[in-house]
C-alpha cells in the first residue's frame, strides 16, 4: 500500500515540474531569442517481486513479476528551432539565421546568446545593452568600434569610363555652296553669206529681208539702192542695229549675221524678202534656222562665251561680289574685265574669286558649277552673291549660277564626360574628357580642366581604333597617363584613364547608337566623418563615412558547439560551457555551421503557444490522476482501520 502512495506522489512531482516547465515557456513566449524547453520523463523500476525462470522439464517458462515505484524528470530538452526574424530598425540590433551563438563576457567569464541588443557605450565598446556584457570578436576579445576617426583623404589614380561612341560619321565636314547650274562654253548661231559686195541694188529700191532670233519676233532690214551699189559695210551695220543680232564682215568680205548670246538656247533664222527685192538672196544667206551650241569650260572659255551672257562685257566693266568666308570675313569687291585690268576668261574670274577667299578654295566642279569649300571643317556662314554693276555694258544672268548650301558644315563627332577627380588632399576637381573623331577615323581623348582648378600637363590621348565588331584596338599600346597640376600644388598628380582593353566590351565601343559616355569606376576619395554603422552578414560592422566611402570597423564573433543541448542555460537567455557541450568554435558569419549575421533585427521566442497549451492540459490530467491514486488508497487505509 505504501508503494502506490510513493508512486502517485512521484507523479505528482513530475507532473507539478512539468506544469512549472510549460509556464516557464509561455512567459517566455515573447522573449527574443528564447528556445523553449521539454519535459522528457522516466519511470522507476526498482522492486522485483519474481525472478523469471525458463522451460524445464515438463514446465515452461515464467516471466519476472516488477512493480514499478513511479516516474521521474529525467531530462528538459531544449528546441534550438530557428525563431522568426522581426525588423527592429536598430542597426545594431542583429539576429542569427542559423546556427550558432553571438558571444558576450562580463569580465570573467564567456557567455553565448542569440540576442543581439547591442549597442555602443561610452569607451565605445560594443555590448549587449540588457546586461552590459561586452560582444567579444572572432578572436574572442571585446569588440571596440573606432567611432571618432575620419577616413582619410586619397588621390585618384585611375578614372575607368564606359559607353559608346558612334560608328557613324557625321562631321568633321567642312561647309560647301554649290551653284545651281554649270558654266560651259557656248557658241553663238552664225548664218554666213556666199556673196561679196557692193550689192547692186537699184537706185529707188528697197531690198529686205526679216532675222528672228532665238524664236523672238521677227525683225525687219531695210537696205535702199544706192549709186555704184550697196557696201557690205553697209548691210553689216543695218543689221547690227537689230536687238539680239550682230552683223560682221567676215575677211572674205562676206557679210555675216549672228546671235549675241551664246549656247544651246541661241538660234537664228534669215526670211527672205519679197520676190525680186529679197536681200538674204543677194547676200547668199542661207534661211535654214541655226543653232548655237555648248560644250564644257575650258581655260580659254571667256566671260563673253558664257550662254548667262547677254551683253558683251567691254574693258573696264565690273562684276560685283558680296560674300562671307569661311571664317566669318566679310567680302564686298568688283572684278574688272579686261586683259590689263582683271582678266577676261572664266579661268581668270575663279582664280580671283579663290585668292578672295582666304579661308576657303574657289574651283569648277566636274559639271562646271561654282563650288567653294571651307577650308576648315565646321560650321560656317559661307555666302557668295555675284551681279553686274548698274554702269557695266556687259551685263550677264548671273542669278543662273547663283550658289546654295550643298553641304552644312559641322564639327567633328564629338562625345564628352566629366569624371570627379580628388587630390592628395581630398579636393574633389571636376576633369573634363572630350573625345573627338580625327578625319582617319581615330579617336581622340584630351581631358581639360577649369583655369582656376588647375592645368593639364600631359597631351591628348590620340589614335584610338576601333575593330569592325565596335571593340577597341590597341590600347595596351596607349599612353593612357593624364597628368594634372591643381591650383595651389607644387607637384603634379598622374591617374590613369582606363578605357577597358582590346577586344572587349567592358570599356568603350564603337557600335552604331548614338555617343554615350560615363564614368564607370574612379578611385580617391575626400575626407570623411563617419555617418551611419550596418552589420554585414558576416558579423562584419560596416562603418559609411560623409565621402560615401565604407570601411570595416570590427567583426563580431559567432560561435558554433558540436553539442549546443549541452550548454548550460544562464539568465538572460544567455547559456555557458559545460563538460558535454565541447569547446566554441569561433568564426564569422556564413562560414562552416555559423548562420548569417541579420543586421537591424531580433530572433523572436520559438514558443508554440498552442501546442503549450495542449502540454499543459496533459499535465494537468496526470496531476489530478495521481492525486487521484492517493486518494483510492486514503479510502482503503481507512477500510482496513476500520476492520478493528
Amino acid at each position: 500500500m505504501a508503494s502506490s502512495l510513493s508512486s502517485a506522489l512521484t507523479g505528482l512531482k513530475a507532473h507539478q515540474d512539468w506544469i512549472d516547465l510549460i509556464g516557464n515557456n509561455l512567459a517566455n513566449s515573447n522573449t527574443s531569442g528564447y528556445k523553449s524547453g521539454s519535459a522528457r520523463f522516466s519511470d522507476n523500476f526498482n522492486q522485483t517481486l519474481r525472478y523469471a525462470s525458463g522451460p524445464g522439464a515438463g514446465l515452461g517458462g515464467v516471466n519476472p513479476v516488477q512493480v514499478g515505484s513511479g516516474v521521474r524528470l529525467s531530462d528538459i530538452g531544449r528546441n534550438f528551432q530557428q525563431g522568426a526574424l522581426s525588423s527592429t530598425g536598430r542597426p545594431l540590433d542583429v539576429a542569427l539565421d542559423g546556427q550558432g551563438f553571438f558571444m558576450l563576457s562580463n569580465g570573467t567569464r564567456a557567455m553565448f546568446t542569440r540576442v543581439g541588443t547591442f549597442g555602443l557605450d561610452g569607451a565605445r565598446n560594443l555590448v549587449d545593452q540588457r546586461t552590459g556584457f561586452k560582444v567579444l570578436n572572432r578572436a574572442g576579445a571585446p569588440l571596440q568600434v573606432d567611432t571618432e576617426a575620419a577616413f582619410a583623404p586619397t588621390p585618384t589614380s585611375r578614372v575607368a569610363i564606359a559607353g559608346n561612341l558612334p560608328a557613324e560619321v557625321t562631321g568633321p565636314i567642312a561647309e560647301i555652296m554649290t551653284g545651281t547650274t554649270g558654266l560651259v562654253h557656248g557658241t553663238t548661231a552664225n548664218v554666213a553669206g556666199t556673196n561679196t559686195g557692193p550689192f547692186a541694188i537699184p537706185v529707188g529700191q528697197t531690198w529686205t529681208m526679216n532675222v528672228i532670233v532665238s524664236g523672238g519676233a521677227s525683225q525687219q532690214v531695210n537696205i535702199p539702192g544706192a549709186v555704184g551699189g550697196v557696201s557690205a559695210a553697209t548691210v553689216a551695220a543695218a543689221i547690227d542695229a537689230l536687238d539680239g543680232v550682230t552683223g560682221t564682215v567676215n575677211g572674205s568680205g562676206q557679210v555675216v549675221v549672228g546671235t549675241e548670246r551664246t549656247g544651246e538656247s541661241a538660234s537664228i533664222k534669215v526670211v527672205p524678202g519679197a520676190l525680186g527685192l529679197d536681200l538674204a538672196g543677194a547676200l547668199g544667206l542661207s534661211t535654214t534656222l541655226v543653232q548655237g551650241s555648248q560644250s564644257p569650260v575650258t581655260t580659254a572659255t571667256l566671260l563673253n562665251d558664257l550662254p548667262g551672257r547677254v551683253t558683251p562685257y567691254q574693258d573696264g566693266d565690273t562684276i560685283r561680289i558680296v560674300g562671307v568666308d569661311a571664317d566669318g570675313t566679310p567680302l564686298n569687291t568688283v572684278f574688272t574685265y579686261g586683259a590689263a585690268n582683271d582678266g577676261t576668261s572664266v579661268n581668270d574670274f575663279i582664280n580671283f574669286l579663290d585668292t578672295l577667299f582666304v579661308n576657303s578654295t574657289v574651283a569648277l566642279d566636274t559639271q562646271g558649277r561654282i563650288k567653294v569649300t571651307a577650308d576648315t571643317p565646321g560650321e560656317s556662314d559661307l555666302a557668295l552673291s555675284i551681279s553686274d554693276s548698274s554702269s557695266s555694258i556687259g551685263k550677264t544672268q548671273w542669278q543662273t549660277y547663283a550658289l546654295a548650301t550643298t553641304q552644312q558644315g559641322t564639327k567633328a563627332d564629338q562625345v564628352t564626360t566629366t569624371a570627379e577627380v580628388y587630390d592628395a588632399a581630398g579636393l574633389a576637381h571636376a576633369i573634363t574628357l572630350d573625345f573627338v573623331r580625327q578625319a582617319d577615323g581615330s579617336w581622340t581623348a584630351t581631358p581639360t580642366i577649369a583655369a582656376n582648378e588647375g592645368s593639364i600637363i600631359s597631351g591628348p590621348i590620340n589614335d584610338i581604333r576601333f575593330a569592325n565588331d565596335g571593340t577597341p584596338l590597341g590600347l595596351s599600346g596607349l599612353n593612357t597617363d593624364v597628368t594634372v597640376q591643381f591650383a595651389g600644388s607644387n607637384t603634379t598628380q598622374t591617374f590613369r584613364l582606363d578605357m577597358g582593353s582590346s577586344a572587349s566590351f567592358v570599356g568603350i565601343t564603337q557600335y552604331g547608337s548614338a555617343g554615350d559616355l560615363v564614368v564607370r569606376e574612379t578611385d580617391g576619395n575626400a575626407a570623411g566623418v563617419l555617418d551611419t554603422i550596418a552589420v554585414n552578414g558576416d558579423g562584419s560592422l560596416i562603418g559609411t563615412y560623409s565621402n560615401g566611402k565604407t570601411r570595416s570597423l570590427g567583426e563580431i564573433g559567432i560561435a558554433t558547439f558540436a553539442n549546443p543541448d549541452g550548454l548550460n542555460q544562464v539568465s538572460d537567455t544567455a547559456y555557458t560551457i559545460s563538460a558535454n557541450s565541447g569547446p566554441a568554435n569561433l568564426s564569422a558569419g556564413g562560414v562552416g555551421k555559423a548562420g548569417r549575421v541579420v543586421g537591424g533585427s531580433l530572433e523572436g521566442s520559438n514558443v508554440d503557444t498552442a501546442e503549450q497549451f495542449v502540454h499543459l492540459i496533459e499535465a494537468q490530467r496526470g496531476f489530478q490522476a495521481n492525486s487521484r491514486v492517493i486518494s483510492a488508497q486514503d479510502e482503503v487505509l481507512r477500510d482496513l482501520v476500520n476492520l478493528v
